[in-house]
């Protein structure tokens, strides 16, 4: 076992003492993309399949979570999870994994199966294929009305000018933030371009592939921004419909961006647990170990590229 193999299994014995780490993808470019060249692409996330593979016992959630709520996880116990259900999850990802051996666990927002796409990618991909070196958003709202004409000269430019876009209109109302959206993709003039998330199709190809399936609501909105009646028909309507297309039991979950006490309040945590769910994960960093509470289960994301610093991430991540 390597060095960080053994440092591992100090902080994350087996049995009563254990510690689950749970990692959190998105996409998985087949390509590096120039405009965020940092995010995965199907070769590094090959090789971040190698690393866990050997420094980690990797499980499907389901029955990492299982097995961590009867005290019986392994030493070194990891889980490997996707939000939202982007195309390339089952394009790139998936063979990937199986050629490794391993699963993971798919948390899917049901309204943007079979052609939809999320608030952020329509951004994403309106900077992207925007004509001209400059994109003016400063007439659609109140919230861009400072911004001077965005540069999108180079990668670099259209990767700030993306940036800035989505951290302005994150937290607008849903209805409001979609409208605004739409209006920035026809200001750009880009194409709408190919289907970026999973159809049903795909989606159940991927169950009987042997991946585990959970929810993520219907829209991705911001629990906390939402009254609670909606956020409750979000979070039940988005179980409803994967068990309908899958035709089986829904019991995990995942918070919309995660982050607790910003992203979603106790009383989601409650709505979570009366539909049904078995256990929920959030995005706030950390390992589940002893009185972790089932429903808000603590993720992170390792970026680094490098061997070492990737390591280094996941043991810092469990302390």
């Amino acid at each position: 076992m390597s060095p960080i193999g053994w440092g591992l299994r100090l902080l994350s014995p087996a049995g009563q003492q254990a510690r689950l780490s749970i990692l959190i993808f998105h996409r998985v470019h087949a390509r590096p993309d120039p405009l965020f060249p940092g995010e995965m692409d199907a070769q590094h996330f090959r090789a971040v399949l190698g690393w866990l593979r050997e420094w980690f016992q990797v499980l499907p959630l389901d029955q990492a979570v299982e097995r961590w709520r009867q005290g019986d996880l392994p030493a070194r116990a990891a889980a490997i999870t996707f939000d939202d259900g982007y195309a390339d999850n089952h394009q790139v990802a998936l063979p990937l994994l199986e050629a490794a051996g391993l699963s993971a666990c798919f948390f899917i927002a049901t309204g943007f199966l079979d052609g939809g796409r999320m608030w952020n990618d329509v951004l994403i991909e309106a900077v992207r294929g925007a004509r001209g070196e400059r994109l003016d958003v400063s007439g659609l709202s109140p919230v861009f009305a400072d911004l001077a004409p965005l540069p999108l000269d180079n990668w670099p430019a259209r990767s700030r000018a993306a940036v800035c876009l989505i951290d302005r209109a994150k937290y607008l109302p849903m209805a409001e933030r979609q409208a605004l959206v739409e209006a920035v993709a026809r200001a750009s003039g880009a194409p709408r371009g190919e289907a970026l998330m999973m159809s049903s199709a795909q989606l159940r190809d991927m169950r009987r592939r042997g991946m585990v399936i959970g929810a993520h609501t219907v829209q991705h909105p911001i629990l906390a921004r939402l009254p609670e009646a909606l956020a409750a028909e979000q979070i039940v309507q988005g179980k409803a419909a994967i068990e309908e297309l899958l035709d089986e039991r829904i019991g995990l979950f995942a918070y919309p961006n995660g982050k607790p006490g910003e992203d979603y309040r106790p009383e989601h945590v409650d709505i979570v647990r009366r539909a049904g769910f078995d256990a929920a994960v959030t995005t706030s960093p950390g390992a589940a170990g002893a009185g972790t509470d089932p429903f808000q289960i603590p993720r992170f994301s390792p970026w680094q590229r490098d061997r070492l610093r990737f390591g280094l991430s996941l043991a810092r991540n469990l302390r």
